[in-house]
């Protein structure tokens, strides 16, 4: 039996054809395998953005609250401030009264002489008046210390306040962007 030439053209042609048509539907399911990655992630990342929105939002109400307080801590330091400078200028001016005592702790010796029984209690009046000026002159230098310091902090909290005012600003042009 002689084989016809043809048949194994036709052969060659048909093994194509099979194979031709395994290596399409091993492609079409490599597209499809990729299209399904491709949608679980693009769902991936929706819910992430989500998320994202979700958080920046806190953050930016965390933000202004934060600077609703520091609005409100500056004010108050102000009031201490204000409060801490007529605090100075009243020790002050009691301090001034305090250097008239000197003059009383003298006349105070003269009645000592006079009046022997009083003599030792002017004494020990007379001691506690100059711990009590020195103690003055002490708090009046303290209260100028702490004077200044809140004065630093007015400054400090007014910086900060600046501060969170620029972060909290493009927080703000985002909030109408979110639901």
């Amino acid at each position: 039996m002689t084989k016809d030439p043809r048949q194994a053209v036709v052969e060659v042609i048909a093994r194509l054809g099979r194979e031709t048509q395994l290596h399409l539907d091993e492609r079409h399911r490599h597209f499809q395998i990729t299209d399904a990655v491709t949608i679980a992630i693009s769902v991936l990342l929706m819910v992430l953005a989500m998320f994202n929105i979700y958080y920046v939002r806190v953050l930016y109400h965390d933000l202004q609250d934060i600077m609703f307080t520091m609005e409100s801590m500056h004010g108050h330091l102000r009031n201490v401030d204000d409060d801490m400078q007529v605090v100075t200028r009243r020790i002050g001016r009691f301090d001034q009264h305090l250097t008239n005592m000197e003059p009383i702790q003298s006349n105070m010796r003269s009645l000592s002489e006079t009046l022997p029984n009083l003599s030792v209690n002017m004494h020990e009046i007379a001691g506690k008046i100059g711990l009590i000026e020195a103690d003055m002159g002490l708090i009046s230098q303290g209260m100028g210390v702490i004077d200044q310091r809140l004065h630093v902090m007015t400054g400090g909290v007014g910086v900060m306040r600046h501060n969170v005012r620029q972060m909290s600003g493009p927080m703000g042009a985002m909030n109408p962007m979110m639901p």
